[in-house]
């Protein structure tokens, strides 16, 4: 065990990153002494204004799109917001059918949960075991009245990447409005909103080594929506309220760098993360892999160990690992994650899942040392 006076070896980066080196630095600037509001006309809004329309800028040329379709948000959560209530809002005079997919991530499902209890329909597709949507499926839901689709680029939980691509192609073919959740993606693949061919893409500052409490939506030009709040016309009408400076900042470095280092950082995370699954499997038995095998984040293994609750599983490695749970347990029940219940995952598996997700500073000693811990803990509690 660890002793206080080392932490913890951290492996849930899909949950939250650390701050990178380089956006701290960036952001410094706008702490003190530019504390202008970019709004304001006069000599101390023109720095603010000017680093706010930099890291749109920086943002864009992460998702190859143009600055002006870049609008800044408060969040992730936020983001999904406005794409799909802001859609569903400015289309609902031509129809009022929305289709998703039963593992996107809560601030999707409650939206379109919200929509539904006013007056929307919405259809929630199944996913196959490894946690993919079926093309087919999206193809044969869709008709006269849908307005919307939206399905996740990558699965937060499994890492299971979707077919966004062809499910542009048939949104594209039918006239309907395509969103895709990315706040898991960039910097560890690909996210160019041409070849993904969607409308409206949402990103996530926290989980891309920039501050929590910023995000961004990809609005393509043409492509109008209701805005969630109304005030003095910031971000063009579409997101009104002052502008977090200091955290757009952050988010524009943090998209140069993802841009920069991508390939490099994508290897290093897959290396750790292959590197973790054969240790454990190597470690102890009946230990089963949940998610795409190949169509998966370079960072992220889910792993369900058959007869064990993650919760205690979690506690028994505390001191030495962070990570997070596919189940968790409230008052004596064990809850499945909405994700691996999808996929089909028996619950004697799915109750003992852990999800462990590698980033840029992860070490080869991290990952022995997350081994060991795993290993020594399974191992005990299933000799209880």
């Amino acid at each position: 065990m660890k002793d206080s006076l080392h932490p913890p070896v951290y492996l849930d980066f899909n949950a939250t990153t650390p701050l990178d080196p380089a956006v701290i630095e960036a952001m410094k600037e706008f702490i003190s002494p530019e504390f202008g509001n970019p709004s304001s006309t006069h000599f101390y809004g023109i720095a603010p204004r000017r680093a706010v329309e930099k890291a749109r800028g920086q943002v864009a040329a992460l998702l190859n799109c143009s600055p002006p379709e870049i609008v800044f948000t408060g969040c992730a959560t936020e983001s999904n917001n406005l794409a799909i209530k802001g859609i569903a809002a400015a289309q609902k005079h031509r129809g009022n059918h929305i289709v998703t997919t039963r593992i996107e991530h809560p601030a999707v499902l409650e939206v379109c949960a919200h929509l539904e209890r006013n007056g929307f329909v919405v259809t929630c597709l199944p996913v196959d075991a490894h946690g993919l949507v079926d093309v087919r499926a999206v193809e044969q839901s869709v008709h006269d009245r849908t307005i919307l689709i939206s399905v996740m680029h990558a699965n937060n939980e499994v890492g299971t990447v979707q077919p966004v691509e062809e499910i542009a192609e048939i949104a594209r073919s039918r006239g309907i409005a395509l969103h895709t959740d990315a706040a898991q993606t960039p910097g560890k693949m690909s996210v160019d909103v041409q070849a993904l061919g969607v409308d409206l893409l949402t990103i996530a500052g926290h989980k891309l080594y920039a501050p929590k409490g910023v995000g961004a939506l990809y609005l393509r030009e043409g492509i109008g929506v209701e805005p969630l709040l109304y005030g003095a016309g910031q971000e063009r009408g579409i997101r009104p309220g002052t502008e977090n400076v200091i955290a757009i900042v952050g988010l524009g470095m943090a998209c140069e760098l993802a841009a920069q280092n991508r390939e490099q950082d994508a290897l290093h995370m897959k290396t750790m993360r292959d590197l973790l699954h054969s240790g454990i499997a190597e470690s102890v038995r009946d230990v089963r892999l949940n998610g795409h095998p190949e169509k998966r984040l370079p960072n992220t293994l889910s792993l369900s160990f058959k007869g064990i609750e993650a919760g205690m599983l979690l506690e028994e490695i505390g001191l030495d690992v962070a990570a997070s749970a596919g189940a968790a347990c409230h008052s004596g029940e064990v809850m499945i994650s909405h994700v691996l219940a999808a996929m089909g995952v028996p619950e004697e598996w799915a109750k003992g899942t852990l999800r462990l997700s590698t980033g840029r500073t992860t070490t080869r000693e991290d990952i022995l040392t997350a081994v060991r811990a795993i290993a020594d803990a399974v191992r005990t509690l299933r000799s209880r």
